[in-house]
């Protein structure tokens, strides 16, 4: 496959201007692409990104107050991105923090816009597997000096508080972007440029051809971003897509569309500056109520989709969009088995943080606690079902007693079907530990909610009992199960059934834990074991982690594997007679 050219990529980009050549974007990205490249390798920890907002403020990064001030001048504007096919402004985005953005964005007339997308991909093709990754590079580099805009993009549309929509909507996003980056480069650079092929023929001349391998792209990608993690759900599909060759169309959620805009603005600079057409990136936003992702999902033109969001939708998307390749992220119901503990207060601590973290908003947050009903023995002596519920809605009580840690926690609630959610939970079981509303200190018409937990009965349930469906928010049920074998069947049950994006256990026994671990392993879930420190389980760090499996009902793609990269591409032969 063609390597990056030493000379500049073009004389003239589109705009007819020169910019960034291959050797000068070698000069700052190869030692990064190297070591992503070695780091998913050994699944070590790094990043090249800094998660201190302090760290932010020289070598032209924003500060925090030049950050604040780029989000506030986007407020109420046109947000400008001279592409094609422009037919409307639309917008409407109002922050779960009770502010309105006012940010209009271009609607695109998609028989316009998809032809000028397509027009760009034999040169970005061209450019060769290392030259696409040292753009992309280039791109998330760029992105991450505006990390402080970034985070306020995210947090007024995403409802993250301040600290989180900065770490997981910037160094922690754009990591997952990289690490994308850095699997489709291996994989596209797996097969040779070139070979000679020489087959012998005895007493004959030996048959000989020479052979070129090219990675080809499938053609325009759609990414449909999600409502709570635009970026760090987003940038995966994003990056993995552009690196391969594809161009891609972005359509936002409607409620969270400034910070997946931005990331389009970024990309067409950088694209324009090395020569390449910029329209291989583009934004699709949508009038209210249209429904323009259906539309779009089965256009000819569209090879590849990822997608954040609903079971019902993604399930129509993998089963309907039959000319493109499909990666999708739905629902799933998270699961703790709790046996045992050797550090019951750790246990707690780290299983309320969890329930907490952005109001339970996370497709990772735990759902269900499979307690057996004759309790567990911990290092604190034996615990009943009743007790171990009530400690850990102490626990969590504790940790959100103070309203202004509350709501740098929990963040805003993002929409009113997550609020409904966690109202008819209460109606569900018995509360254990009722929701109360928490004042915000900066924002009056923040709709902030601690959890609830509702204690329900596995031996007292019907046959599709509430917690075997996903209540997405701040709602967590504490089953009660008749045994150890019992929850492992419920665990498997809901593995296979519901699917799930993360399991966690805590117990003493080897023999439970290896039956936890068996089931994770036969019905394909990532599991965290005896969590008790800094770790949680709904956090995964980029590099090591895998996000998902894509081998239950909760995903077909796991972030970020060889086979999240490998079929965005195709492996094309031409055979010359040498």
């Amino acid at each position: 496959m063609a390597t990056a050219p030493t000379a500049p990529v073009s004389a003239t980009t589109p705009s007819g201007e020169g910019g960034l050549t291959a050797a000068e974007l070698t000069d700052r990205h190869q030692a990064t692409l190297d070591r992503a490249l070695e780091t998913i390798r050994t699944r070590a920890y790094w990043s090249p990104h800094p998660e201190h907002p302090k760290a932010y403020g020289e070598n032209g990064t924003l500060s925090a107050a030049e950050g604040q001030a780029a989000y506030e001048a986007l407020l109420g504007n046109r947000f400008e991105l001279d592409q094609p096919g422009t037919d409307d402004w639309v917008g409407g985005e109002v922050s779960p923090y009770g502010v309105e953005l006012g940010v209009t964005y271009p609607h695109p007339d998609v028989d316009v816009l998809l032809p000028a997308m397509r027009a760009g991909m034999r040169g970005w093709r061209e450019a060769g597997p290392k030259l696409r990754a040292l753009v992309c590079l280039e791109i998330i580099k760029r992105i991450n000096a505006r990390t402080h805009e970034f985070a306020h993009a995210v947090m007024h549309t995403s409802g993250q508080a301040f600290v989180m929509a900065l770490q997981a909507g910037g160094p922690h996003a754009q990591d997952r972007g990289l690490e994308a980056v850095a699997h489709a480069f291996q994989e596209q650079t797996r097969v040779p440029d070139s070979a000679d092929w020489n087959k012998p023929q005895g007493k004959r001349d030996p048959l000989r051809l020479t052979k070129e391998f090219t990675a080809v792209p499938r053609g325009i990608a759609l990414m449909i971003g999600c409502n709570t993690f635009p970026t760090w759900n987003g940038f995966p599909g994003f990056f993995a897509s552009l690196a391969t060759g594809n161009p891609v169309l972005v359509k936002p959620h409607p409620r969270a569309v400034l910070p997946l805009a931005l990331t389009v603005r970024i990309a067409r600079e950088v694209l324009a500056e090395a020569g390449f057409e910029p329209n291989l990136v583009a934004l699709a936003a949508e009038r209210p109520g249209e429904g323009l992702a259906k539309t779009l999902a089965v256009r000819p033109e569209i090879r590849i989709i990822d997608y954040t969001g609903s079971t019902a939708f993604g399930d129509w998307l993998e089963t309907t969009a039959r000319q493109a390749q499909v990666h999708t992220e739905k629902a799933g119901v998270n699961t703790v088995l709790i046996e045992s503990a050797a550090d019951y207060r750790g246990m707690l601590s780290n299983l309320a943080f969890s329930l907490s973290l952005y109001s339970g908003q996370m497709c990772t947050t735990p759902q269900n606690l499979l307690i057996p009903r004759d309790g567990i023995d911990t290092d604190q002596g034996h615990r009943s079902f009743a007790e171990v519920t009530a400690d850990l809605a102490a626990a969590v009580s504790e940790l959100l007693g103070d309203d202004a840690r509350a709501a740098g926690l929990l963040g805003a609630i993002v929409n009113p079907d997550v609020r409904t959610r966690l109202e008819a939970a209460a109606e569900l079981g018995e509360v254990v530990l009722p929701s109360r509303e928490v004042p915000h200190p900066d924002f009056p018409d923040a709709v902030v909610r601690t959890p609830v937990m509702v204690r329900l009965d596995a031996a007292k349930s019907d046959e599709d009992p509430a917690y075997l469906e996903e209540c997405f928010g701040p709602v967590s049920f504490a089953v009660a199960v008749d045994s150890v074998d019992a929850a492992v069947e419920l665990l498997r049950r809901t593995i296979r059934e519901k699917g799930a994006m993360t399991v966690a256990a805590y117990t003493t026994s080897a023999e439970v834990e290896r039956a936890v671990e068996d089931v994770c392993l036969e019905e394909c879930a990532q599991l965290s074991l005896n969590l008790t420190g800094g770790v949680f389980v709904n956090q995964t760090a980029a590099f090591s982690d895998f996000h998902g499996s894509g081998g239950n009902p909760a995903a077909n793609a796991a972030l970020c594997d060889a086979a999240f990269v490998a079929n965005r591409f195709r492996v094309v032969e031409v055979r010359r007679e040498a």
